[in-house]
């Protein structure tokens, strides 16, 4: 297993892998993602900020990260933290645990970074997976309403959004 930067030649397969994610998520809940912006995934790709769980030389999993999410986080929004989104996973590799996985390395970026918590936030309110992120080693901190969605994928909007934090601890 190697975790890594995604590159620029990795486009098409970050795409497919959220397509495979879209249509899982449609056969399970009535909230699924967006099509999401080529913009924005060759942004982050640019930026460092998007990332892949190699097996074998194949994509396993991919998921990107921000610093900053003050549009969810709102008033505890902070620069003291990483922010994870959009984790998919190829469905040759599920049941791996890569979010356990992803929150390990996670937390040795962050303290490399200087950073308190990894974040992540989720829509809806779907007891299966809010146990599953807390069994990863996750907090559920509990759910908000959103003040403004300008922007935000539709799902985002007059949904119950479930937040989540993980603290580093910094004496390891």
């Amino acid at each position: 297993m190697e975790i890594k930067n995604c590159d620029i030649n990795d486009i098409d397969e970050i795409f497919n892998l959220y397509k495979m994610a879209r249509d899982f998520q449609k056969t399970k809940f009535s909230m699924h993602w967006p099509e999401f912006d080529g913009n924005l995934i060759r942004t982050e790709i640019s930026e460092n900020r998007q990332w892949k769980l190699l097996i074998d030389n194949q994509i396993a999993c991919i998921w990107a990260i921000t610093f900053d999410d003050a549009q969810i986080w709102e008033e505890r929004n902070n620069n003291s933290s990483i922010y994870l989104h959009r984790i998919a996973t190829n469905p040759n590799f599920r049941g791996q645990n890569f979010v356990r996985k992803i929150l390990e390395w996670a937390k040795k970026y962050a303290m490399e970074n200087d950073k308190k918590y990894i974040r992540m936030d989720t829509v809806g309110n779907n007891p299966g997976l809010i146990n599953y992120y807390e069994k990863c080693g996750f907090d559920f901190l509990g759910f908000v309403q959103l003040k403004n969605t300008n922007g935000l994928p539709a799902p985002y909007k007059n949904s119950s959004i479930g937040l989540f934090q993980a603290t580093i601890d910094s004496r390891r």
